[in-house]
């Protein structure tokens, strides 16, 4: 049997919103769609932020604390009802999902890392998907820095995994002088990583908390892994499908 391609997908809160107020069940049926298609070549782990998204359709908290713990309890409202939005429909596209909640501490200590290995193997091997988002009730990492990106490049560091993505809103990373002309052109082949530096304009969406120097870094992180990236627009329907097949700009960083 020929080896599966492991996959880190890494999805921001704007992709699963489609840039809106509410999760996009739309959204993760496409996900989903497109796993099902690749499960034959490819097995996936997705770091999956939307919790805080989620609650806020719910729930309008009361608090005087400072604003990071509200949004540790709103993450804390919203985990459930993301994994379980992710249950329902993977489950009608015949995909199997599991919760991981990790934090960066775990990363830090060697007991830690060998057990997220050993038992995402475990998962995957048993044709389960892990889901895996930041404990953000515990730590406020992901909340203040990056959402997600750095989460999910650790990650595939960790997993060995082939192929590190990026869903985002835009094409990639475009270059400089076309952002300030205002007509963005996608970088699609980056093998000089000290002048892709020169080239980032970073602004964060709407619901993110990334911007694209969180995932320039997060990319440097799975470099050095020697995992490659690519940072595709999700918010496209097939955007996986399509970068596979090169119908659509995006950034690939070697």
């Amino acid at each position: 049997m020929q080896k599966k391609k492991r996959i880190l997908l890494k999805v921001g809160s704007n992709t699963l919103t489609k840039e809106t107020d509410n999760i996009s069940r739309g959204k993760i049926e496409d996900l989903a769609s497109q796993i099902a298609e690749l499960k034959d070549t490819c097995e996936f782990v997705i770091v999956s932020s939307g919790a805080i998204a989620v609650a806020k359709q719910f729930v309008k908290l009361e608090s005087k604390q400072k604003d990071v713990f509200v949004k540790q309890a709103l993450a804390s409202i919203g985990q459930p009802h993301l994994i379980r939005i992710y249950q329902e429909i993977f489950r009608e596209y015949g995909l199997l999902t599991s919760q991981c909640l990790l934090s960066y501490s775990d990363f830090e200590k060697k007991e830690s890392r060998t057990n997220i290995v050993n038992t995402i193997n475990v998962l995957v091997n048993n044709n389960y998907i892990p889901i895996i988002n930041e404990n953000d009730t515990v730590a406020t990492d992901e909340i203040k820095f990056g959402d997600n990106d750095k989460l999910g490049a650790l990650t595939a560091s960790l997993l060995e995994a082939d192929l590190f993505i990026i869903a985002t809103n835009t094409n990639g990373i475009y270059t400089k002088e076309s952002m300030e002309n205002g007509t963005p052109q996608t970088i699609e082949l980056v093998e000089d990583f000290e002048a892709l530096q020169s080239e980032v304009v970073n602004s964060k969406s709407s619901h993110g908390s990334g911007g694209m120097q969180s995932k320039i870094e997060a990319a440097a992180v799975a470099k050095k892994a020697n995992i490659e990236t690519w940072i595709v627009n999700g918010l496209e329907d097939r955007f996986m499908l399509n970068a596979f097949e090169n119908k659509v700009p995006f950034t690939k960083i070697k």
